[in-house]
């Protein structure tokens, strides 16, 4: 069991960064990997970026390059450094934890989600 709890949204302006942060707990050892979904109006879920224990990290096209997923081993938190930001990236953003194996992530731990919203 894993637990995940998110933090760092807010509302900020175009162009403007912002670092999320997810806490986890409970049996860590279980997972090799770690991630950031988000759900914006309207829309379903959507991974954004990926880490595994080895560093290797994914991102799906429309942040790359404008996001940066990072771990931090010893406070068991890993980040979503968001640069750039975008009206489009306004969206609840979720934390999860896993496994990745075979170029696939298999998350079983969710966080409850931090809103971030980006105003023009």
């Amino acid at each position: 069991q894993v637990q995940l709890v998110e933090s760092g949204g807010g509302l900020v302006q175009a162009g403007e960064s912002l670092r999320l942060s997810c806490a986890a707990s409970g049996n860590i050892f279980s997972i090799n990997a770690m991630g950031w979904y988000r759900q914006g109006p309207g829309k379903q879920r959507e991974l954004l970026a990926g880490i595994s224990s080895g560093g290797e990290t994914n991102y799906v096209d429309s942040v790359k390059g404008r996001f940066t997923i990072s771990i931090d081993n010893a406070k068991n938190t890993v980040y979503l450094q968001m640069n750039s930001l975008k009206p489009e990236d306004t969206a609840v953003y979720y934390c999860a934890a896993g496994v990745y194996s075979g170029g696939r992530y298999v998350f079983n731990a969710w966080g409850q989600g931090t809103q971030v919203t980006v105003s023009s």
